[in-house]
């Protein structure tokens, strides 16, 4: 087995993983208001549970989409209904240091759930394994599988990381309710807009 393919593979999670998306935009959020110390269980769940999906569809989760398109537009529709319930939650969070109806930044199992409905991480997912992943490689399956996995989330947490750490840089800025409102409506906002790749995707 050679890694003559890692470069390429990192240079990919690492540009998918730092551009707007999903993940990106809920920490930049959670940064603002609820501060980064609070938000990590938040950023190793994205990182960590993607891994994990992306060793998964490495295994033959990407084969069963293949035959059986159904599935993944069945989870695609839970994908948009949950990011239009995130969008909401976001759009009505409280002031920084005070919670609002139990309002409080998302667990390790939340973020790590959340993969499975987040439509850039499959995708991201997807294309890793197909061009760096089994399909690619003459090496055992799962090694492959696990290689890809382990580069994708060691370049993908300093990557989202820094969405949060923003979202901390405007925290002060943020304590007057009108500011903090037009931020949290502007980021629901942008969420909501990552659906129509989605959407187009399925028209």
């Amino acid at each position: 087995m050679t890694f003559d393919f890692l470069p390429a593979l990192i240079i990919f999670a690492f540009v998918s993983s730092i551009t707007p998306g999903p993940n990106n935009l809920m920490l930049m959020a959670s940064g603002a208001n609820y501060g980064f110390r609070r938000s990590l269980p938040h950023m190793a769940g994205i990182s960590l549970g993607h891994g994990f999906m992306v060793f998964i569809l490495g295994l033959g989760l990407l084969q069963i989409f293949k035959t059986f398109p159904m599935l993944k537009l069945i989870l695609t529709a839970i994908c948009s209904v949950y990011l239009v319930y995130l969008s909401y939650k976001i759009a009505t969070a409280s002031a920084p240091g005070k919670p609002k109806d139990g309002a409080r930044p998302f667990t390790f199992l939340q973020a790590a759930a959340f993969q499975w409905v987040n439509p850039k991480a499959i995708y991201m997912g997807i294309t890793a394994q197909t061009n760096y992943g089994p399909e690619a490689s003459t090496a055992p399956l799962w090694m492959t599988s696990l290689l890809v996995a382990v580069a994708f989330s060691c370049t993908n947490l300093p990557s989202v990381s820094t969405w949060a750490w923003m979202g901390t840089q405007i925290r002060r800025w943020l304590q007057s309710p009108a500011r903090l409102r037009a931020f949290n409506l502007t980021m629901a906002a942008l969420l909501i807009l990552t659906l129509v790749p989605v959407i187009k995707g399925l028209l």
